[in-house]
């Protein structure tokens, strides 16, 4: 199979099954990772931070990053159409249905069914973010030194922020830019620092 043809077939079934929206992409962005070998768990670390950081959902940042890194405007064009037909097809379909539909019982079951699905997903992606941003599972693989698991400077920031977003009365309520690029700036002090 052609490139461009994978990077729209595996995101084509991420686009049709990641229900929850982008956050609900991790999951099988990790599947991605696994079978084609494009990026590393490591990288997709990398990808989220840089998807939240830009305009636009996060599902279609995602893709088109990994179409680009893969094979340059070509492929982010390709991953991307492959993530979002899947909704296009499907919202045309259900938006012809669901206005004659919207009160049937087995409609309303399925929306009662689909809305802890979509929360699963989002949980998973949300825990599998956590631990590729505490754990340093690439360095530990390269070295075997259960120093270099825990990635303490990531875990401090990590706490500095959730405190200054969610419990300090003077800072939780500025926009979010302004901690996405104080972030940016202590990881370029850190990682030029040699942290």
């Amino acid at each position: 199979m052609g490139i461009y043809l994978q990077l729209f077939v595996e995101f084509f079934k991420a686009g049709l099954f990641a229900v929850g929206g982008g956050m609900a992409t991790i999951p099988f962005l990790y599947d991605i990772s696994d079978k084609t070998g494009w990026f590393t768990h490591g990288q997709l670390t990398d990808m989220i931070a840089i998807s939240e950081s830009t305009p636009g959902p996060i599902g279609v940042n995602m893709a088109t990053y990994v179409g680009y890194t893969t094979s340059g405007i070509p492929g982010a064009i390709i991953a991307t159409l492959g993530l979002i037909t899947p909704s296009i097809i499907v919202i045309l379909i259900i938006a012809g249905f669901l206005k004659a539909f919207k009160d049937n019982k087995y409609v309303q079951s399925a929306f009662y069914g689909l809305r802890p699905a979509s929360t699963g997903l989002i949980a998973a992606a949300g825990l599998g973010v956590v631990t590729l941003v505490v754990l340093n599972q690439d360095k530990y693989a390269l070295t075997g030194s259960i120093m270099d698991l825990i990635n303490i400077p990531n875990i401090i920031l990590m706490l500095v922020l959730y405190y200054f977003t969610a419990k300090c009365k003077k800072t939780k309520g500025l926009h979010a830019a302004a901690f996405i690029a104080a972030s940016a700036v202590i990881g370029i002090v850190l990682r030029l620092g040699g942290v």
